[in-house]
């Protein structure tokens, strides 16, 4: 029997790379686990959320996994269209509100409730394709961690968030690491204190730890898995 075994999780943004490795990982703790991706449904749609948070019942842990660039690319700040700010935040932060409030009703009557955000590195320096919405949105998951962390404490409720560095993970991803040439990864590689990208795995394994009894005393935290680069931010 897995440490999770008993509890029911929802992962959004389980269609590849970290989401799937998070997804993954929870069930071989024991958890049963429900994977969410934008195939499944459009997590920026309030109804949407709602409809599936009440087919699937009960849920224990919430990782909000769900975001990424939206298919954009770095561009100056006065050629951003509003539609293109309002993709990002949406995919990545509005999502992550929506199912939020949409499992803690549950988890407060339950007295009991985990819930993870994946932020990420660019959420705590700055974007490596300078996508100025990605950014704001992964440093706003920060601030809501912090914040829903200080508000549902006293229900049970621990809410943490990780912050991964780059990682070859998704086809965006690779897209990303294709355009920064031999030069560009090289010098990626070199501002890592270890020296080398991480993997998705490693991702879960921080996800974890804080839905573990291990961290029983841990919550409004960012933990970042990136191999040491966020020294350099």
């Amino acid at each position: 029997m897995g440490e999770l075994s008993g509890r029911v999780a929802l992962v959004t943004g389980t269609a590849h790379g970290i989401g799937t490795a998070i997804a993954d990982g929870l069930e071989e703790d024991g958890a049963t686990v429900h994977r969410v991706d934008r195939d499944t449904a459009d997590l920026t749609d309030p109804a949407q959320v709602a409809k599936v948070i009440s087919r699937l019942g009960r849920i224990d842990v919430l990782v909000n996994n769900a975001g990424g660039v939206v298919g954009q690319v770095g561009k100056p700040l006065d050629q951003v269209s509003d539609d293109e700010w309002r993709a990002i935040v949406d995919a990545n932060l509005t999502s992550a509100f929506l199912c939020t409030r949409a499992v803690i009703p549950a988890m407060k009557a339950a007295r009991a409730g985990w819930i993870v955000n994946i932020s990420s590195g660019a959420g705590r320096s700055v974007s490596l394709t300078g996508i100025q919405a990605y950014a704001s949105a992964k440093a706003g998951l920060i601030g809501f961690t912090r914040q829903t962390a200080r508000e549902l404490g006293r229900h049970g409720i621990r809410v943490n968030s990780v912050a991964p560095g780059f990682l070859r993970s998704n086809p965006a991803s690779e897209l990303q690491w294709e355009a920064m040439g031999p030069i560009g990864q090289a010098r990626l590689l070199d501002s890592i204190a270890l020296g080398r990208l991480g993997a998705p795995e490693e991702v879960a394994r921080a996800v974890l730890f804080f839905v573990g009894d291990d961290a029983a005393y841990v919550t409004g935290q960012t933990i970042s898995v990136d191999g040491g680069h966020w020294m350099l931010g």
